[in-house]
């Protein structure tokens, strides 16, 4: 029996243009997959925190947020969750947007609004906790 060619498994179409592989899915799906598994317990760290420490005026906040054991960690927590949505959303606009301009004009939008809403909360947390 003799090893199989990947191109046999190919449709005749598929040849024909060329088409395969982006060899992108497999690492996409692994950053989404290890965004979520680190966030997931940040964020229930984040909830059991604001709940004990009950965080219920914007004293309180800043004095919990100025704290580095609670600022890095909601920092980490800011910078994977918009990861991980970005990364989800992406899959979404590729999946089921097929004019191509509009592909990518929602491509470009879903980083730079995952990154400025990322950028907004490291600043809040980072100015909660210098006390500016």
């Amino acid at each position: 029996m003799s090893q199989s060619q990947p191109s046999q498994f190919r449709t005749p179409l598929s040849r024909a243009r060329g088409l395969g592989s982006a060899q992108s899915g497999l690492k996409h799906w692994i950053k989404q997959r290890l965004t979520a598994m680190v966030a997931l317990p940040l964020l229930v760290w984040l909830l059991y925190a604001l709940v004990a420490h009950g965080v219920d005026s914007y004293a309180t906040a800043r004095a919990w947020v100025s704290a580095p054991q609670h600022a890095i960690p909601l920092l980490l927590a800011l910078v994977l969750v918009f990861t991980h949505a970005a990364l989800g959303l992406q899959v979404v606009i590729e999946d089921y947007i097929h004019k191509p301009l509009s592909k990518i004009i929602l491509l470009v939008l879903n980083v730079l609004v995952a990154a400025l809403a990322a950028f907004a909360g490291i600043f809040a947390v980072l100015r909660l906790s210098f006390g500016v």
